[in-house]
């Protein structure tokens, strides 16, 4: 379904009192027809996402993935100044040469190293940057 499209709408015959009403009636039939895909497209693809009875966006019709523009970090900025994420947060590995070769980190970046540990095992780190190097937190033994 179409989203409404302002300029699909038409005021010419509908700005000055002396205007036709018979001229009228084509420019106001197409406003409410803009007006009926915009309320359609409540909750339909290339529509606008609902708010339910609490003014939240039902999970249904939020997307599996969030790009930003290039070039541009997305940022979240909640009002608690705190991200709360359920279950499980994944870091996509990273190498220390990808790592260190980033040009754009900066002072508390947090990254999964996979080749960053020190043990002879192969396990990777926790990476922290502190504004001038990239720091392993090094990972503890296995759950049990």
């Amino acid at each position: 379904m179409a989203w409404g499209n302002s300029s699909n709408v038409s005021t010419t015959n509908l700005d000055a009192g002396t205007d036709s009403p018979a001229a009228a009636r084509p420019d106001i039939k197409a406003a409410l027809d803009e007006l009926v895909l915009v309320i359609d497209g409540r909750g339909s693809a290339s529509g606008v996402a609902p708010l339910n009875a609490s003014t939240k966006i039902d999970a249904t019709y939020l997307p599996d993935e969030i790009n930003s523009s290039a070039g541009t970090d997305l940022t979240l900025d909640p009002a608690t100044g705190k991200v709360r994420i359920e279950e499980i947060l994944n870091l996509n590995p990273q190498t220390v040469a990808q790592l260190t070769g980033r040009g754009d980190a900066e002072t508390g970046d947090v990254a999964y190293c996979s080749d960053g540990g020190d043990d002879s095992a192969g396990v990777g780190c926790i990476a922290v940057y502190d504004g001038n190097d990239w720091r392993a937190v090094q990972l503890g033994g296995v759950l049990s």
